[in-house]
């Protein structure tokens, strides 16, 4: 599990202007691209650490119907986000990898065209 744990947070490192890291006032490791969250994870890995990520609310929905181990967002927006036990037997690295992804990329469209734009000069 510590591999998964140390892979993640690498994913998230090398997407375009992402930043992840301890986040010291949430006590989490928390993802971001131009100052927006697209993840947080537990800090300290357990049975029970959790990976929290946003998604498409249809196929979040599908998701939890699906895998025993996604549930409604921790904390968050019930609709949007999904947490997932880091633990989990049922997605391999590469679906968690691509959860990863997914929720940068829906992040990624909100941020103003303006913000785009600077980060990609």
């Amino acid at each position: 599990m510590q591999q998964r744990y140390e892979r993640l947070q690498a994913f998230g490192k090398q997407l375009p202007f992402a930043k992840v890291y301890y986040r010291e006032d949430w006590q989490t490791i928390y993802f971001e691209v131009a100052g927006k969250m697209f993840g947080t994870m537990s800090p300290e890995l357990s049975e029970t650490a959790i990976i929290t990520l946003k998604g498409e609310p249809e196929k979040n929905e599908e998701w939890r119907e699906i895998y025993s181990d996604i549930v409604a967002g921790y904390h968050m927006n019930k609709k949007h986000w999904n947490s997932i036990t880091l633990s989990t037997e049922e997605l391999s690295d590469e679906e968690l990898e691509q959860m990863i992804q997914l929720s940068y990329n829906l992040v990624w469209q909100k941020i103003s065209a303006k913000t785009r734009k600077e980060l990609t000069k």
